[in-house]
């Protein structure tokens, strides 16, 4: 199996990217990005323009699967449209290539509360990916809803760290949907969904990734 793995420098792409190259299901990686990365014999991580994603593009990687694992925040990001551009714009430009390409398995990293009517701009934009994506008709399209995510981001953030402090705190008296969300427990669940490719849409709540 050869797969597409979008924003495999992030946290939960980092450890998508690590278990993909590590399992016997899967032939190659592809991990487009902006800077390099390391090497692998399984793994190609062409530099490429995020703003200029072509079905050719998708025609010459020649993958099963998208796994996309894009994402930022407002603050990293700068603006809310610098956010939209990241969380929203790149996802379904790749999706609509990978479609268009013949790709029918896509599976995205989205969020707990992703809805486009939410009063929360940040879930606005997670429910607006969703639905688009679920536009396209996939065969197979699984929208991964992880809440607060465990690991060691690159950039700091004060709001998730004092979260992720607050949570453990409680890790055994909360219900699991509230619970600190592993990134290797996430990439692993995007990854089995990714060489599953089970017919239809399935969401994955944040439970089933402690």
């Amino acid at each position: 199996m050869r797969i597409l793995l979008l924003g495999a420098t992030g946290l939960v792409g980092g450890q998508i990217l690590k278990q993909a190259l590590e399992n016997q299901s899967v032939d190659f990686v592809v991990a487009p990005v902006r800077r390099e990365i390391g090497s692998h014999t399984k793994l190609s991580a062409p530099i490429i323009d995020f703003d200029h994603i072509t079905k050719a593009m998708l025609k010459e990687w020649n993958v099963d699967a998208v796994i996309c694992a894009l994402g930022t925040t407002i603050k990293v990001a700068g603006s809310r449209d610098a956010f939209s551009k990241v969380d929203f714009e790149y996802p379904l430009a790749f999706a609509k290539c990978a479609k268009e390409a013949g790709v029918e398995i896509f599976v995205l990293n989205s969020a707990m509360g992703a809805d486009e009517k939410s009063r929360f701009f940040y879930n606005q934009v997670k429910g607006r990916i969703e639905n688009a994506l679920k536009e396209l008709k996939f065969r197979s399209l699984y929208l991964i809803r992880p809440g607060l995510i465990g690991g060691e981001r690159k950039e700091f953030r004060l709001g998730e760290l004092l979260g992720k402090i607050i949570l453990k705190s409680l890790h055994y008296i909360l219900s699991k949907k509230l619970r600190i969300n592993p990134a290797s427990s996430i990439a692993n669940a995007m990854l089995m969904a990714a060489i599953e490719g089970k017919t239809g849409v399935e969401i994955m709540t944040s439970d089933r990734f402690i």
